[in-house]
């Protein structure tokens, strides 16, 4: 037995082992992605590129949870745990599966390049649905569980491996991604844009950190000594491996202009950290080492790093020591995988207005139901981006029409085309118009299903998009999808706007006309069934914005600027559409008795936060507990900031107790040295079921019990 194969040695150990038996050409090649079989050792190609940002992703069929952005909508950590763990059993089944078969293709392997916990710091970002929304306490929370339900709770093997991506402050333009350097100031780095990927590295123990395509203050992400060298592995001790985004290096001398040549950039990245290349640049690291630029030592122990990661997914063990290895692919697509699916989607939908309790509707008052728009029937406004194949989906309108079978007519019209001003090629624009106004005529209730799909925001170089390499120009619902609503609105029919989208649009004229407005996010495959029960009152709905919705883009910093000022509810500076952390239900709930422990804190010290939640309406739900925490006599902090929140189920009348914890870093803030102080002063802290913002508690009628909190000594904590 070679020393690699003892599995009663450390996963190190053994990986120095079998790395130590390898050439210098063949370490090279196990950096790239597609790393290749050395048979002599006994080691099969694996490719390490795979995908599973809300289900497996591009390898056939498999569970399409509701995008990222609708997940985080749940303000659900429980939840959080549980899709990543439904997620790692399906990309296990699909793995044994594709093991059995000898499939070592792309998006076939055990390493899934998820979740993306960059700050959605500006709506017209398209990759922003990919995120967990726009505050970096919950993008923390929310991406710690999902990884620890991906990775799973074995002592010695990981489920399969997670990685935090794109480190770090990435989020727009996509279209000078490749060349653009995103200057931040060191207070904004360490408050806004650092926290998720320390809370994904030192809580949650994440495999893998991804690199970002842009250079930050003027060094490329994916060779940064300040992101890889200085803060990853000095100061938060990661023990994984980093990858680059995708042909990410090869910016280094063709975008970013910091190297001249191929070599030089492959020595940059290798040595300040990255150990992969996704791509194929680095095969330019035997010339590196032969120039002297990179010292094999600093390539073996990149190598010794990827070899410690397939050690910990069992990939080198008796088949039967892996508890992973027994999940069958039967478990794929299950029965009980659509039904998850579609719990999940429930929690995600956002009721943002109800006027004269519009909704819920009632399906034996109806006799004609009116659909009209072009997300109503389309399959892409369900999924998002980095999606995998459903073997079913279901659309607004088709949940509607299974929701309301052979009792109520069903009138549909597309409305208009997502972004065109007209359907038809040849018409003369606006050519559905006549159905709009007959359809709406006909009907009891008029559903418009409007919004934005991934071909109109998403990623640069992703197939299909219309606008600005996915980045969005403004935050308007594109072509004439407005002109429609007010042709809905004239006809005098009670209306519900359902929007579909993976960012915050801005529409004051329906949020001023339309009696009821519903955010559906991309829902996934299961999502049409999830909003049409939401509308006709099978369950009271329960998602939060995990974004502010702007009433203007023109409100706006410019989107290259990545300071936090004027940006995101904790530094916003106008009245929001609808803020952060906003959300109604068919229920009501009271929040009473909120108490905390102490009225001072001090460094080490914690204050506890209880309160009790009843369920005062007739349906079952489930309310966020939120806290806020402001800062009142520091210069420059935000307006108050989240750091604490809880998901509390309630029958109707139901009453629970919720015990939130609020330690000394939830007081503290950056100062302008990226030192952690918590300063001597005031503070307040906000307990409720929304932000204590004005706007909050004129559109929910609740606000927040406030209590100050006092610091008697300003003293530096440990960041």
């Amino acid at each position: 037995m070679e020393k690699y194969q003892d599995e009663t040695l450390s996963f190190k150990e053994r990986a120095k082992a079998l790395v130590a038996e390898m050439t210098l050409e063949e370490k090279v090649f196990q950096t790239l992605h597609w790393s290749a079989a050395i048979e002599r050792l006994g080691i099969k190609a694996y490719n390490w590129w795979n995908e599973a940002l809300h289900g497996v992703a591009r390898a056939g069929v498999a569970t399409v949870y509701p995008q990222a952005i609708g997940l985080a909508a749940a303000f659900d950590e429980d939840m959080m745990e549980e899709v990543g763990d439904h997620i790692s059993t399906e990309g296990r089944a699909k793995f044994n599966m594709q093991q059995k078969y000898g499939d070592t293709d792309i998006y076939k392997g055990l390493t899934f390049w998820a979740p993306n916990v960059n700050i959605f710091r500006d709506p017209r970002w398209g990759r922003g649905h990919e995120t967990y929304g726009e505050d970096p306490y919950l993008t923390s929370r929310l991406g710690v569980r999902f990884i620890e339900g991906m990775q799973g709770k074995d002592e010695k093997y990981l489920k399969v491996a997670a990685c935090a991506k794109h480190f770090a402050v990435h989020s727009g333009p996509e279209d000078i991604r490749h060349s653009f350097n995103a200057e931040v100031s060191k207070r904004d780095l360490y408050e806004t844009y650092l926290p998720a990927f320390k809370a994904c590295v030192t809580e949650a123990k994440v495999e893998t950190v991804m690199g970002a395509y842009n250079r930050m203050n003027g060094e490329p992400c994916c060779g940064s000594k300040t992101l890889l060298r200085d803060i990853l592995r000095g100061e938060w001790k990661f023990d994984g491996h980093v990858t680059s985004d995708c042909w990410a290096i090869k910016d280094f001398h063709e975008g970013h202009c910091v190297t001249t040549t191929p070599v030089e950039s492959v020595a940059l990245a290798m040595n300040n950290g990255c150990d992969l290349n996704c791509g194929h640049i680095f095969t330019n690291l035997l010339q590196a080492v032969k120039e002297g630029l990179v010292t094999e030592e600093t390539l073996t122990r990149a190598v010794e790093r990827l070899y410690v990661t397939k050690m910990r997914l069992g990939i080198f063990d008796a088949p039967e020591h892996v508890p992973y290895n027994t999940i069958d692919y039967s478990a794929v697509d299950s029965r009980e995988e659509k039904e998850f699916n579609l719990s999940v989607a429930k929690k995600t939908i956002c009721l943002l207005k109800n006027e004269n309790h519009t909704l819920p509707l009632c399906k034996d008052k109806l006799k004609t139901v009116g659909v009209i728009g072009p997300n109503a029937n389309n399959r892409k406004a369900l999924i998002g981006n980095y999606e995998g194949t459903a073997s079913e989906y279901v659309t607004v309108l088709e949940g509607i029409q299974e929701y309301l079978g052979d009792d109520v007519r069903v009138r549909y019209s597309e409305g208009c085309h997502l972004f065109k001003d007209r359907v038809s090629g040849l018409s003369q624009g606006n050519d559905r118009i006549a159905e709009v106004r007959a359809v709406c005529d006909e009907s009891d209730v008029v559903i418009a299903v409007m919004g934005l799909d991934s071909g109109l925001e998403g990623e640069e170089g992703d197939q299909g998009n219309e606008f600005a390499s996915g980045d969005k120009p403004n935050l308007e619902l594109p072509g004439i999808q407005n002109e429609i609503i007010r042709a809905i609105c004239e006809s005098g029919k009670p209306v519900v706007l359902v929007l579909l989208s993976g960012s915050a649009l801005a529409f004051p004229w329906a949020e001023k006309h339309v009696p009821a407005i519903v955010e559906g996010w991309y829902p996934g495959a299961q999502g049409g069934r999830a909003i049409a029960q939401m509308l006709f009152g099978e369950y009271a709905p329960e998602g939060k914005l995990p974004v502010t919705f702007y009433r203007t883009s023109e409100e706006l910093p410019a989107f290259t600027d990545y300071a936090m000022k004027g940006r995101t509810y904790r530094y916003m500076e106008h009245e929001a559409l609808y803020p952060f952390g906003y959300g109604l239900s068919y229920t009501t709930f009271a929040l009473k008795e909120a108490e905390v422990s102490s009225d001072r804190i001090a460094k080490g010290a914690s204050i506890k936060v209880t309160a009790k939640l009843t369920n005062t309406g007739s349906y079952d739900g489930a309310e966020t507990v939120q806290v806020y925490v402001k800062a009142k006599n520091v210069p420059g902090a935000p307006h108050y900031q989240l750091k604490g929140l809880k998901k509390v189920h309630l029958a109707a009348g139901e009453t629970k107790e919720v015990e939130l914890t609020l330690n000394d870093t939830a007081f503290a803030l950056f100062n302008e040295e990226a030192e952690l102080m918590l300063s001597a002063g005031e503070y307040e802290v906000f307990v409720g079921t929304n932000q204590p913002d004005e706007r909050s508690v004129s559109l929910t009628g609740n606000r927040p019990t406030g209590f100050s909190i006092t610091c008697e000594k300003t003293e530096r904590l440990e960041r």
